[in-house]
């Protein structure tokens, strides 16, 4: 099986969903290239280059350059759905959903309800998110929670490039609006990725590590610092199952609550601001459905309530990180009754 980065896993996803599908198309800005400008007949492929090589092989009338105006494209591809085409709309980054909300909370997020289970809105929104890429605080934001919120969206943040090919598949071929996460600081990870076309299914978690003495759930690019966490641990006699949900809206709530009871204790990690993020709605939930079975409080890994600073090095105090985590499961562990290795 070959090895893939993240980017060219997203890529080969939409390539063969394109290929596939007549009815997929991707619009978006700098995914087309000008017409007529000297050089390469192509764009770059977004701000890091996921979709370069598109326009080539499926011509201008599949991928759309767009102005810069994310009212204006992200409402259109939300029509387009409607019509009957599957749009892959690039966002761009996540902090410009400012811009275009309205179109997609009050809008698409809507018809099927709007139109009592008639209307179908196969669309897919694609944008960066997370820090660590030194873009400042207008470039860097986790804003997840916000689209998980909204009732009649899928939330969806792929943790790896395999999770990034199955689950964007899952996305296009999907029959309503999905919110795709990619982590800016996840595109240069390397993973093995079948070549033929594959999905995974929403809703459903994934334990990417078990153990018998706490559990921890994280989101995105934060898998891969729980992952390191748990061998650390591990390598100490501290055993942890690692939950990685792949999706917020549906959340997999019940292998939460399943692994919870089993370790009795429980450490949610998310890149996002700490008020109203997603590690607080799943401590509510396990606090509410799985309190008898907890044997220390729950502790949640979050940035402090702040913008995500300019500043290299606050923006390294400012993220989660392995130690960080180590120091929560071991705070669980001292809770719990038993001494931390």
């Amino acid at each position: 099986m070959a090895r893939k980065s993240f980017r060219q896993a997203v890529n080969e996803a939409i390539r063969q969903e394109m290929a596939r599908d007549p009815r997929v198309i991707v619009m978006g800005e700098d995914i087309a290239g000008g017409m007529g400008a000297p050089g390469e007949d192509d764009a770059w492929g977004g701000p890091l280059g996921v979709t370069k090589g598109l326009m080539p092989q499926f011509g201008r009338e599949r991928v759309l350059d767009t102005p810069i105006t994310e009212s204006g494209f992200i409402g259109a591809a939300a029509g387009a759905a409607l019509t009957g085409l599957r749009p892959v709309a690039d966002l761009m980054f996540v902090d410009f959903m400012g811009v275009c909300f309205d179109q997609i909370f009050n809008q698409a997020a809507k018809f099927k309800y709007m139109f009592g289970g008639k209307a179908r809105t196969p669309l897919v929104i694609r944008t960066m998110y997370g820090a660590g890429f030194r873009a400042a605080s207008q470039h860097s934001q986790c804003l997840y929670p916000l689209f998980t919120h909204v009732p009649g969206l899928k939330v969806v943040i792929p943790s790896s490039p395999y999770e990034a090919k199955g689950l964007m598949i899952e996305a296009i071929r999907d029959d309503d609006p999905v919110i795709f996460f990619e982590h800016k600081m996840l595109y240069d990870v390397e993973d093995e990725v079948p070549d033929e076309p594959y999905t995974l299914p929403f809703g459903e978690a994934n334990l990417t590590r078990e153990g018998d003495d706490a559990t921890i759930v994280a989101f995105g690019r934060m898998v891969m610092l729980a992952n390191e966490a748990a061998d650390q641990l591990g390598a100490q006699g501290i055993s942890c199952t690692v939950i990685d949900p792949r999706t917020t809206s549906p959340l997999d709530i019940e292998t939460i609550l399943e692994e919870v009871r089993a370790t009795g204790r429980l450490v949610v990690v998310d890149e996002a601001s700490p008020r109203c993020n997603m590690a607080s709605d799943i401590a509510a939930q396990v606090a509410e459905r799985a309190f008898e079975a907890l044997k220390a409080p729950i502790r949640r890994v979050s940035p402090p309530h702040t913008p995500v600073p300019f500043s290299p090095a606050l923006e390294d105090l400012y993220l989660p990180d392995v130690e960080k985590i180590i120091s929560a499961v071991r705070a669980v562990m001292a809770a719990g009754g038993r001494k931390a290795a």
